[in-house]
Formats: structure tokens, C-alpha cells, sequence
């Protein structure tokens, strides 16, 4: 059930037939009371524009107490940062520029499945909660956020998974430019939610990008990323996992707070390298620091990027440096900066190629059949250090 609660007549009889069948106007508070007794299984309350925000605000911090499924979104003739953040505080899932109706449509669908999960209409694998993939290099430059871009791609498989893409890139994040995202939103607009982070929120902040993938994107600028401590990141993580089958992790090139609470929540640790002696000598480093951490090794899969390239190293001599067998090997080519530059991952650009092909190795044969838990022992490193 939808109901729009609108004031003016004007805009009700416009915003109503673009909604859909079924859709309920009033403009009277009371009755969206009574038109909620009905406990429909999808419920959904859109404020129209000329609605007074502090009274959909209002409404909506109450219903969250008293109907925690229910979706509440407002929409406005103009989008600002204070009103959304406002409402994102008060419970709002979501705040649409209304004479956009494709992205009233989508955010209309978005609180639908949101409802539907939290009345216990998710699929197994959300109520087991989503496999969580971290992707990490020890230095920049080994094509990690390509890696982590076109592996959420090849996980959804067009669709039939859902796979929510974070970008924990925090102060230098590339994800949402190499996939031509507009960065309205992103982890950032969390942190003044850090009381309530939960997946409502969380959902509000993600940015649909293909079938079954949403991603939630790095801050615009790396001022934010200090704003951004270890808790954020595990409370939104938990949540991203409660709405999606597949997470992948994109991350910086250095172990900080953000990194170390992904790791620590992990079933698979997609370390990247290419052949040459700095990547390979920083990743064994990396690994010690992993072993160090405790975090088990079969949950590892190292990845050699261009490993074709002609640069003097063999096949041998990677694996003799990071004392560990390379999971997968994905070729050079000049194929994959173009498909960067154009803002479309290989995956879908050209799926058939070599590099989609191990990358879609990679994501159905090592990841989508396997499952183990790789995310224990990190905490209680941390607190023996801590009690030292």
C-alpha cells in the first residue's frame, strides 16, 4: 500500500497516477493513521512537496518506533543538503526531487524492498547475512578498484544477485568515476547517523548503478575520511550485509581503521599484485601483517594483475617472493584503461574478453562456491595489544 499525503489538490492529482495502481492521497494527517491500520506487508508514506518538512519529519521519527518496516519518503521541488540530512536523521528513507519521477519511481521500489526484508520477506542468503569480499593492494597502481569494480559486476551476474559495491577508498575513492556515478550521496552522510546506522539508512545512501548492484561511494573530498572512524565503517558494513547477497570492498593501499573493520568482517581477502619486485615485496608484507592479525589464509586469493607483462619476472619468481600459489591470473591489456577511461567496466563492455573471463573465474568458481569465514581473531588482537 501507498499512500501520498499532499495538501494541494494539484499536486495530488499529477504525482498520483505517476505512481501507480493502488495509491491512496489524503491530506489529512489522521488519515494516513487509519489508512496504516490495514498493515499492508509493503507499506510506504510519500510526503508530497508542498508538505511541511517538520511535520514529515515528525511523522516519520514516530513510526519508526511504532512501524519500523514502514518507508517514509519526502519529496521536494528543491533538494538540499540539510533538509536530507535532517531527514536521513529523523528516518526518512529518502528525500526526491519530485518533478524527477524515474528517480521517485526507483526510490519508491528501493523502500518497497527495504519493507519486505524487515517484515522478513528476504531472500536466505540476506538472512544469513551477505559474503562479504575485501579487495586489497599493498601499493596503488595494481588496478585494485578495477579488480573491485568488475568483480561486483561479475557477481550480479545482470541481476540475479545483489551485490552491494563500498567504496572505502575514503579519501581518494575512484569507484564512483570509473563507473560515472554522481556522488549525491555517500558513506560520509552516515556519520552524523552513527546512533541509528542500520539498513533503513544505509539504503538511503546507496546509488543504484546496474540490475542487482548499488553502490555506497567514497566522500567527495578526503577531508571527510577523519570523520570516518573504524565504527562507522563496522556499523554500515553490518547493514550493507542484512540487504545483499555479495559485498565487495574497495580499499586504499595502507591498513587503516576502515580496512582493518572490513578485513575483520571478511569471508574472502582478494589480494591484488602485479610483477614487480615493490608490489610483491609490499604484499608479502601485507600478509605477514594478515597472519599477524589472525586471519585465517584459506580465505585469501591472490591475484597477479598483467601477469603477462615482460618485465623479467616469471610465474615462479612471483610465487617464490610472496611464498603463497597465485589464485588467479589476469592478463595485460590496454583494453582495460580504455574501458576505464570510458567509464565502463570490461565486464560489461566486452564479457567474452580474457580479463572478464578471469575475473568471472575468480567471482563464480573461488567465490560463489565457497564460503569460508575469514573475519575472527582481529578484536582480540586488538584488545591484547590494548591491554598491554
Amino acid at each position: 500500500m501507498t499512500i501520498l499525503f499532499e495538501p494541494h489538490r494539484q499536486w495530488s492529482a499529477r504525482l498520483a497516477p505517476l505512481l501507480g495502481t493502488g495509491v491512496q492521497t489524503t491530506s489529512r494527517l489522521e488519515d494516513v493513521e487509519r489508512l496504516l491500520t490495514d498493515q499492508h506487508p509493503d507499506p510506504l508514506v510519500l510526503f508530497g512537496p508542498s508538505t511541511d518538512a517538520a511535520l514529515a519529519l515528525d511523522f516519520a521519527a514516530r513510526q519508526r518506533l511504532v512501524r519500523p518496516a514502514l518507508g517514509v519518503l519526502l519529496l521536494r521541488e528543491r533538494l538540499d543538503v540539510e533538509t536530507m540530512s535532517q531527514a536521513l536523521r529523523a528516518g526518512v528513507r529518502d528525500v526526491v526531487e519530485v518533478r524527477d519521477i524515474d528517480a521517485v519511481r526507483a526510490a519508491c521500489d528501493r523502500s518497497l524492498e527495504v519493507s519486505r526484508h524487515l517484515l522478513g520477506a528476504g531472500t536466505a542468503r540476506a538472512a544469513d547475512g551477505a559474503r562479504v569480499v575485501t579487495v586489497f593492494s599493498a601499493k596503488g597502481g595494481c588496478g585494485k578498484s578495477t579488480l573491485a569494480t568488475n568483480l561486483a559486476v561479475a557477481l550480479a551476474e545482470g541481476g540475479q544477485r545483489r551485490v552491494c559495491l563500498v567504496d572505502l577508498d575514503l579519501a581518494f575513492g575512484d569507484v564512483g568515476i570509473m563507473l560515472q556515478l554522481v556522488p549525491e550521496r555517500s558513506i560520509a552522510d552516515a556519520v552524523n547517523a552513527r546512533e541509528r546506522i542500520d539498513p533503513t539508512l544505509v539504503r538511503a545512501l546507496l546509488t543504484s548503478y546496474a540490475p542487482g548492484i548499488d553502490v555506497l561511494l567514497a566522500p567527495v573530498g578526503p577531508t571527510h575520511a577523519e570523520r570516518i572512524g573504524r565504527d562507522v565503517v563496522a556499523q554500515v558494513l553490518a547493514a550493507v550485509r542484512a540487504m545483499a547477497d555479495y559485498v565487495v570492498v574497495d580499499t586504499p593501499a595502507a591498513f587503516t581503521e576502515g580496512v582493518l573493520a572490513a578485513l575483520d568482517v571478511s569471508d574472502f581477502h582478494v589480494l591484488v599484485a602485479t610483477p614487480d619486485v615493490p608490489a610483491l615485496k609490499n604484499l608479502r608484507v601485507a600478509m605477514d601483517m594478515l597472519d599477524l592479525l589472525e586471519l585465517r589464509r584459506e580465505a585469501r586469493f591472490v591475484v597477479l594483475n598483467r601477469s603477462d607483462a615482460r618485465v623479467g619476472l616469471t610465474g615462479a619468481d612471483v610465487e617464490r617472493v610472496l611464498q603463497t600459489p597465485t589464485a588467479v591470473h589476469i592478463p595485460s591489456s590496454r583494453d582495460v584503461p580504455v574501458s576505464i577511461n570510458r567509464g565502463v567496466p570490461i565486464m560489461v563492455e566486452k564479457p567474452s574478453h580474457p580479463v572478464s573471463r578471469a575475473i568471472r573465474g575468480l567471482a563464480l568458481e573461488r567465490i560463489a562456491d565457497e564460503a569460508p569465514r575469514a573475519g575472527r581473531g582481529l578484536r582480540e588482537w586488538i584488545g591484547r595489544v590494548g591491554s598491554r
